[in-house]
């Protein structure tokens, strides 16, 4: 059944979910301009830095070699948005992740405020204070990417269904098509399951048989052109390289293996609170018992369904990682929201106080928290001065809105998001980035490395790991040698530039690489290492 809105309202509904995506983004990309790179970005980060020295290809490259892991659709928009300042900064390497994340807060409240704009309000905040959501949206991530087109995709077919939007069945497809182009193979698969899975439950048994070979034609086709583009870009061995990056290697666990049921456990941590209150909320519609279903609770149904067939999908690979699961995050905020959409039952009002008293405590129990971390972690911690009046500030406006009716829902998510963001930004993301920093280091061991050029040998770092770490602050290509054991480092020419883990460095003591003075000292990537000068 279409639900009856006039276009003013419509409008006005639209207006709103614009310029709540637009504050969201500001959010995102808040106090993000020159930030170094670490961690898993360092892969990405140094896509970019090789593009722009030697053009887009069709897959990204390191040390001037194709990298198998991924197509170049992600690293092509962030060379895009970095030609104008010649260089890769965080911000036009997160940029992309920021707007995708921002999409999905525009359609989730564009989705959802056509029931209830209160209900809308509160599955974006639900979405907002998720701890993976919000690590992702400050990052390259892939797998945010592919939750914002998945997303698009069920709020297409959903809008055609309910709102008399047209059926947009081209921009389905190319939403495919897109998320293969950004995720390989499970960025068509995810979205497709997404979209069987509404048609299932919609009973629209035809669409979901024709959408479903649709699909099965497009991921034929995608994975032929995605082989024959590696073919042209490193030959059949390649080829090979690709199908054990992107397919095998994630099947039978070679890049990692946990047990079936890790995403229905490990997301009560890493998706809190959108997906704890959810279960709640589902147990709690079981127990209120059957009722007419309307167009809000049906709404449920079909996130319920999206959901697992994502976590049920993504179940069956060996290899598992909490990331990947974003794309069932929107639908378990609006699940758990779903009670400010219900006013009557004493189970859906004591809901509706938990999340609300969640929502009040947060800026004061964050307070908490980091008065603990900083009396064990204190030199490891920026200032917190600024970050506690913040909190402060705001637990005093939580408690505020409270005694005002009409503000207190949107008041205290409100509240609540910006303590848990601004905590994020101004504590956790500043130590992480001073405890995990590799750009010091290896800014000065390059200079160190200019003054008498030779051989770089970068020792036991391995070539798709801490070597990145390194690789990705230097600006110029530099093909480094890599070396594993002590006997590979003995047969090395003279001279030449070793850079090693400290750890490694004390274990050759002995040897005569190890009566070798260290050039330089310091941290890396949250270890000790040295720079070594063999003449």
């Amino acid at each position: 059944m279409r639900a009856d809105f006039t276009s003013p309202a419509l409008l006005t509904l639209r207006r709103q979910s614009l310029i709540l995506g637009a504050l969201a983004l500001l959010l995102f990309i808040l106090g993000n301009h020159q930030e170094a790179a670490i961690g898993f970005d360092s892969r990405f980060v140094m896509f970019a830095n090789e593009m722009l020295r030697h053009g887009p290809g069709f897959f990204p490259t390191t040390y001037g070699q194709p990298y198998a892991d991924y197509s170049a659709t992600s690293t092509l928009l962030t060379w895009l948005l970095s030609l104008p300042f010649g260089k890769v900064t965080s911000l036009t390497a997160w940029l992309p992740t920021a707007i995708a994340s921002a999409s999905t807060v525009t359609l989730m409240y564009r989705l959802v405020a056509a029931q209830s704009r209160t209900w809308a309000l509160v599955s974006v905040a639900l979405l907002l204070l998720s701890m993976t959501f919000i690590t992702e949206t400050r990052a390259v991530s892939l797998d945010q990417m592919l939750a914002a087109l998945s997303f698009s995709a069920f709020y297409l077919a959903y809008a055609h269904d309910h709102f008399a939007a047209p059926r947009r069945h081209f921009w389905l497809l190319a939403l495919l098509v897109l998320g293969f182009a950004v995720r390989g193979p499970i960025g068509l698969v995810i979205p497709s399951g997404i979209l069987c899975s509404y048609y299932l439950l919609n009973g629209q048994w035809r669409r979901l048989i024709s959408f479903g070979l649709q699909a099965l034609v497009l991921l034929i086709l995608c994975i032929g052109t995605l082989l024959m583009l590696a073919w042209i870009s490193g030959g059949e061995a390649f080829v090979h390289e690709v199908i054990r990056m992107q397919v095998t290697g994630r099947m039978d666990g070679t890049e990692g293996a946990s047990g079936v049921l890790y995403y229905f456990t490990s997301s009560m941590g890493n998706y809190a609170l959108a997906y704890p209150l959810a279960v709640l909320v589902l147990l709690a519609i079981l127990i209120t018992g059957r009722k007419p279903s309307g167009p809000a609770l049906q709404l449920v149904k079909y996130c319920v369904g999206a959901a697992l067939i994502v976590m049920i999908g993504l179940s069956i690979p060996q290899a598992k990682k909490a990331r990947y699961l974003l794309p069932m995050l929107p639908m378990a905020a609006i699940i758990a929201a779903y009670p400010f959409q219900v006013m009557h039952g004493r189970v859906f009002a004591g809901l509706r106080g938990l999340i609300q008293g969640l929502f009040l405590l947060l800026p004061g129990l964050l307070i908490i928290g980091l008065l603990v971390v900083r009396k064990r972690f204190g030199e490891e911690l920026p200032p917190l001065t600024v970050i506690f009046v913040a909190l402060a500030v705001l637990q005093v406006l939580a408690v505020g809105v409270l005694f005002k009716a009409q503000w207190r829902v949107a008041g205290l998510a409100t509240c609540a998001v910006l303590a848990m963001w601004s905590s994020y930004i101004m504590v956790f993301e500043p130590a992480e980035r001073s405890l995990y920093d590799t750009r010091t280091f290896t800014l000065k061991a390059m200079q160190l490395i200019d003054q008498a050029p030779a051989p770089v040998v970068l020792h036991g770092m391995g070539k798709d790991a801490k070597a990145i770490k390194f690789m990705v602050n230097v600006d110029r290509d530099l093909l480094p040698l890599f070396t594993q054991s002590s006997a590979e480092l003995a047969a090395l020419p003279a001279p030449a530039w070793i850079i090693m883990d400290r750890k490694d460095y004390e274990a050759l003591q002995g040897s005569d690489l190890g009566n070798i003075a260290p050039t330089l000292s310091g941290r890396f990537d949250k270890n000790d290492y040295v720079l070594l000068h063999r003449p």
